[in-house]
């Protein structure tokens, strides 16, 4: 059985802290032979924000026209989600935040039309992973984004119980991270938990 992973790298500093933490992650999990790894740098793709239109609630597809649908079906054929977002003004980056307000169509298909967005044999076996860094030391500084991710991994058919989170504070120019005295060894751990928890979830 083949592992499929997305990685999201929503900033727009290319290369920066958040995006190297998510190298991280996606490297180790790499190194596993039945691990097949994706990073999207959201920069590069057309996403448009949500206009609120409500027109995904007649059919579930969304009507603006951009990469948006390509990179929906992405999150629904992964078994692992990775969300990577610096934190901007005590929360998601701007880029991070129209991509989760772009699974509203998600959301539509789920509470409105009432028909799953994962095929209803995978849900309950994919897990979810937000990875953020922030140039502040607050211990609180990560608080404003975690409902945006929350919403995120939910209307994408990810239990709760299967999100986990690697944030990282105290990191504010381009490249502190790598100096970081954890940074590589929480990201490494952290990649086996994910493989190891979605192994579980689909015996």
């Amino acid at each position: 059985m083949t592992i499929s992973v997305v990685g999201f790298a929503t900033s727009p500093r290319r290369h920066g802290n958040s995006e190297d933490l998510l190298d991280y992650v996606l490297g180790f999990m790499a190194k596993e032979e039945d691990v097949i790894t994706e990073k999207i740098a959201l920069s590069e793709y057309d996403v448009k924000p949500c206009r609120g239109c409500n027109s995904c609630e007649k059919n579930g597809i969304c009507v603006i026209k951009d990469d948006v649908a390509g990179l929906l079906q992405k999150i629904i054929d992964a078994d692992v989600v990775i969300l990577s977002s610096p934190i901007y003004c005590m929360g998601l980056c701007s880029q991070a935040k129209a991509l989760v307000d772009r699974t509203q169509v998600f959301r539509s298909r789920k509470y409105v039309l009432k028909i799953p967005v994962a095929p209803p044999e995978r849900i309950g076996k994919r897990v979810g992973l937000f990875l953020s860094t922030a140039g502040q030391d607050w211990d609180f500084v990560f608080d404003g984004s975690i409902p945006a991710v929350k919403c995120f991994f939910h209307v994408s058919d990810i239990k709760d119980r299967d999100i986990e989170y690697l944030m990282i504070n105290n990191v504010d120019e381009k490249g502190a991270i790598r100096a970081h005295k954890t940074a590589k060894s929480d990201a490494e751990e952290m990649a086996k938990k994910l493989i190891r928890k979605v192994r579980k979830l689909q015996e």
